[in-house]
């Protein structure tokens, strides 16, 4: 029988804080419990924000926490093949095209329909869906824009995915896109859940200089590192239909998800990198214990 495989995979870009503790020893018991593997993964796909000092800082402070993984370690800035044979996949079956409109001329697309008085759709996070006017522009155009040098980033068509894969659009008839739930969303949803990528319109899954997009790179390395099992913070909930849509699409396996609770800080709101009042480093530094950050963490 196949071991379980968690991850705990960080982004190099800030310090690590009690969220991180708690997702990478949770992560480190559920394998310990199960008999299965941990694995580390280094998200630094994002070179300009991510540095080699950050990263140093996460081996030490999961050491500290007492925590081992398996090496090597995979870094997403090693394998940006990997991430491209996918692209390449998804651009080649006409199911992400190139857009190269800017987010001002986005932005004003979106305000003259406001005072039309048409309601803007908005994904699960709140954020407006980006337009999807460029899906029918000329392919020849699509070429001379890009031999000019245009800036732009590849979308994917998820009206054309979902229809790739025999999903279901709206109301239109076929068969659900689901994943299977052991935590829970944000209300409580558990067990079988449906996935509704259209909910966040047409995403970026790469960048002309950069070969993914988180949805894409996390997609493609928890495949190829056999993850049966991704266990992360409840804010991911809604994301996980856009990574369940790129499985369907590149012939990927899908791991059982697990979305836990946030550690919130005093207003009540998820923590960030940037307090430092949280970060695992400082309160190493006023002279707390590993056993003190996992009774914080409630674990």
């Amino acid at each position: 029988m196949m071991r379980p495989v968690f991850r705990f995979a960080p982004s190099p870009n800030g310090a690590l804080h009690l969220g991180h503790a708690y997702s990478a020893l949770l992560n480190a018991r559920l394998a310990r419990e199960t008999g299965g593997r941990l694995l580390l993964r280094i998200e630094d796909i994002d070179t300009a924000r991510c540095t080699p000092a950050f990263e140093e800082a996460i081996y030490r402070d999961l050491a500290w926490l007492g925590l081992t993984w398996e090496e090597p370690v995979r870094r997403q800035s090693e394998h940006f093949d990997d991430y491209a044979q996918a692209l390449d996949a998804l651009v080649d079956a006409g199911l992400a095209y190139p857009s190269f409109m800017s987010r001002g001329e986005a932005r004003a697309m979106m305000a003259e329909a406001e005072a039309d008085g048409r309601e803007w759709p908005r994904d699960p996070d709140g954020v407006p869906l980006f337009p999807t006017v460029e899906r029918r522009l000329a392919e020849s155009e699509r070429r001379r824009r890009i031999a000019a040098g245009e800036p732009y980033a590849w979308r994917l068509n998820v009206e054309a995915a979902m229809a790739h894969v025999g999903a279901h659009v709206g109301a239109d008839m076929g068969r659900p896109l689901t994943w299977d739930e052991e935590g829970a969303g944000p209300g409580g949803e558990t067990g079988r859940i449906e996935a509704s990528p259209a909910a966040w319109g047409d995403v970026v899954i790469a960048r002309k200089e950069v070969p993914a997009s988180y949805q894409l790179s996390v997609t493609v390395d928890d495949a190829l590192q056999g993850v049966t099992h991704v266990v992360r913070g409840r804010d991911l909930f809604f994301a996980t239909a856009v990574q369940r849509l790129l499985q369907e699409l590149l012939g990927l396996p899908q791991p059982v998800y697990r979305h836990h609770d946030l550690i919130l800080g005093d207003d009540g709101r998820k923590l960030s990198k940037s307090r430092r009042d949280t970060g695992i480093a400082s309160l190493r530094a006023a002279g707390l214990t590993p056993d003190d950050v996992v009774r914080m963490v409630g674990l």
